[in-house]
């Protein structure tokens, strides 16, 4: 679907969907609980509904209606006595595969595992390496379907900590289902920190006990998930960050509500960001409000941060100065090379921008010109370049627009009918 973006959003107030990283984690968490469990999750996507799909076939039963899922577990013990092979499709959800992958082997299943899109050439490696050694057989790494045979041992894990966080999630899922004793040892800086955050918070609220130590983790076995009947999806900083991003560089104010200050979600880190650009920025208990303001060019450590580096990126083409956003290696590995497609998207509409090895610099303008991009089959690409539209002084087309079905399905009727933006589909 190509779109052009020919009356920018001009502000409001909208309540932020559901956190996708959540949604995950807590349909996992339910799926490997002692009994049924209602997520209030308003929203999915197509990421989240992999996650879903994945856990049906392992013999979950997950139905969304409503206001949010209810999820009937695993029969673990239906499982162990089965040699059927598991037929599971990851779609193009990194978080899918990172954490469904050493949940079958922990339950000891034979899986094939079907990805699409870049997800076959995404980083696997460290994780692969770790289960062969701990008793899974993988078949070869970078090709569609994936297999998985053999029984997950417990032991020690050595991950590092900048590649993906989602190693380190994945393992904490299937981890306290071994008999044994098991530690995770991060080998490297320990980046996108708050993403583990948050399957700690998670599983701690499903009776999983995890001992952080210096070096890691350590997750004693045989531990039962305990459901807690009923739980709530947060509200998605990483979502907001869009519209809030748009309140800055925007004509009108943006609100946000269901918005937890106190979220584990990294990504609410994006107010305190707005607001050193020079954006008015005030926080309640559960909403933030962004207002436009003369914006000033700053430097930006994405390490624990990096899904909000495409929209951050456009906010700094707009501010007076130089921005300078760095240790953000870790972009190059998402659904697209998201240091090189952010840097084409903002070049594409005119904005003065270069690549760097960890991140990129960018030299502010009043204002760029639009025109015509690409996503690159990535949602925060796509979703960037409709923020950016309310600074350009011509019209934005974007190609590939559909792509927001990734973790947004709403984005673009949100942007039309609650903040006032328009569009023509092509």
């Amino acid at each position: 679907m190509t779109i052009t973006i020919n009356k920018p959003l001009r502000g409001g107030t909208i309540r932020a969907i559901s956190s996708k990283s959540e949604a995950h984690r807590l349909l996992i968490c339910a799926a490997l609980s002692d009994e049924e469990t209602f997520i209030a999750c308003p929203e999915s996507s197509e990421d989240i509904d992999a996650t879903a799909r994945c856990l049906i076939i392992l013999g979950a039963s997950v139905w969304h209606q409503n206001e949010g899922f209810n999820v009937i577990p695993i029969n673990r013990d239906v499982l162990a006595d089965n040699k059927k092979l598991y037929r599971l499709d990851c779609g193009e959800s990194g978080a899918t595969l990172r954490f469904i992958l050493p949940i079958c082997g922990a339950l000891g299943i034979n899986a094939e595992i079907n990805m699409s899109g870049r997800l076959p050439e995404r980083p696997l490696s460290d994780l692969y390496n770790e289960m062969v050694s701990h008793g899974c057989k993988l078949s070869e790494q970078g090709t569609s379907p994936l297999t998985c045979h053999g029984q997950l041992k417990s032991g020690k894990y050595l991950l590092p900590g900048n590649i993906t966080s989602q190693y380190i999630s994945g393992l904490l899922f299937a981890l306290p289902l071994l008999k044994g004793n098991s530690s995770i040892r991060i080998t490297s800086a320990f980046q996108s920190r708050p993403y583990v955050d948050i399957t700690l918070h998670l599983l701690n609220n499903f009776g999983i006990r995890v001992i952080e130590e210096d070096y890691g983790f350590f997750v004693p076995g045989n531990q039962t998930f305990r459901s807690p009947k009923a739980v709530t999806t947060g509200g998605d900083w990483s979502n907001a960050a869009f519209w809030l991003s748009a309140g800055a560089i925007g004509p009108g104010s943006i609100t946000c509500t269901n918005l937890s200050s106190e979220s584990q979600q990294g990504d609410k880190k994006i107010s305190e960001l707005l607001k050193r650009f020079g954006a008015h920025v005030f926080t309640d208990k559960d909403s933030v409000t962004v207002s436009p303001n003369k914006l000033k060019g700053m430097e930006i450590d994405a390490g624990d941060i990096p899904d909000l580096v495409p929209v951050l990126a456009a906010v700094a083409s707009v501010a007076d100065g130089q921005s300078t956003i760095y240790n953000a290696e870790q972009l190059r590995h998402k659904e697209s090379n998201r240091i090189r497609t952010v840097t084409k998207l903002l070049t594409n509409l005119g904005a003065d921008i270069k690549e760097t090895d960890d991140g990129m610099i960018i030299n502010g303008k009043r204002t760029l010109t639009g025109g015509k991009t690409e996503t690159f089959g990535d949602h925060r690409i796509a979703m960037s370049a409709a923020i950016i539209s309310a600074a350009c002084e011509n019209d934005v087309t974007i190609e590939g627009a559909e792509v927001v079905n990734k973790s947004y399905p709403s984005f673009y009727t949100d942007f039309r009918t609650i903040l006032g933006g328009d569009f023509k589909e092509d």
